[in-house]
């Protein structure tokens, strides 16, 4: 295990890791080519909707650095955590099935995935070492163990989330493995029905509980989410945003990061939740992820405002 760099003060609040280039195709054949993604970007959106100090951690080849900083930029994103790489980005096919699926099919070698994709302490500047909160995606059935202890051993809350199903049920060994020590483990119903052995969400998210995590948010699509820690065994539900859906890529990422967000800033179950509700409204209304604006910033309030007043009801 590394040894990681002493912290010093700093100014960033909330972290996010990872871009890959997406090519997306949809049920009915239409394509979106090009599109910046793999989580980092949309979970970035969500925080910086509800916090001026967001940072992205991500390698990016020289093919797609200047759109992934212009985006930042843009977005007034912190962009230190970005390195320019000799090795080309990540790019991959999404491809969307009628009932929800979504299939990921690399494009770039698996050489060049290992080498833009892996993650270290090493590449989190000191000044974003000591944020408020990380959140970072995983593969439920291979986490990346070491990273966790290491992102953990800077004592601050860390979110994370499934970033597929797996093909097999997960052991109650395997599930504490990653886990323990978390504070806020987030999937959709696909993603749990593929980890666990019951099928209800309540029950899922009871049995991640016991496994040592502390929030759990399940993402239901248009149903909203069901959230659950110690202190409402019996779940919140948090409805969807009603808007109309263009591309759902990306809006899983953006609630999580818009949820850390909000349960750190209020330690309320209920706020980070429409704080999370709101943020993924933005990214179903478009093909990409959106770029940050003040114009946009009035808006998301309104809808939290709304949203708010009919969970409250």
């Amino acid at each position: 295990m590394k040894s990681l760099p002493k912290s010093t003060n700093n100014n960033v609040d909330f972290v996010a890791f990872g871009v890959v280039i997406d090519d997306v195709v949809y049920p009915d054949g239409r394509t979106s080519m090009g599109m910046l993604g793999g989580g980092g970007p949309q979970t970035a959106f969500g925080m910086r909707l509800w916090s001026s100090s967001v940072g992205l951690v991500a390698s990016v080849g020289v093919d797609e650095y200047l759109q992934v900083m212009d985006w930042l930029q843009q977005s007034d994103i912190l962009t230190e955590g970005l390195r320019k790489v000799d090795y080309p980005t990540p790019r991959a096919w999404q491809l969307f099935e009628q009932d929800g699926r979504r299939f990921h099919v690399w494009r770039t070698s698996q050489q060049t995935i290992k080498d833009n994709l892996h993650r270290s302490v090493d590449h989190i500047p000191i000044s974003f070492q000591s944020a408020k909160g990380f959140h970072l995606g995983v593969h439920p059935d291979a986490p990346d163990i070491e990273f966790l202890s290491d992102l953990q051993r800077l004592n601050r809350p860390l979110s994370i989330e499934a970033f597929r199903g797996v093909n097999e049920p997960l052991t109650e060994k395997q599930l504490r493995r990653f886990l323990d020590g978390i504070t806020i483990f987030s999937a959709n119903q696909i993603e749990l029905d593929t980890m666990l052995n019951i099928r209800d969400p309540l029950d899922q998210s009871k049995q991640l509980l016991d496994c040592g995590v502390k929030i759990v948010v399940v993402r239901l699509g248009e149903a909203g989410a069901l959230l659950l820690d110690e202190t409402h065994n019996g779940g919140v539900r948090i409805p969807a945003v009603p808007v109309k859906v263009v591309d759902s890529l990306g809006a899983g990422n953006a609630f999580c990061g818009a949820f850390l967000v909000g349960w750190i800033l209020s330690g309320d179950l209920i706020k980070a939740g429409v704080y999370g509700s709101v943020a993924a409204s933005f990214v179903v209304e478009q093909a990409g992820v959106p770029v940050f604006t003040d114009k946009l910033e009035i808006e998301c309030r309104k809808r939290a405002k709304r949203l708010m007043h009919s969970v409250e009801e």
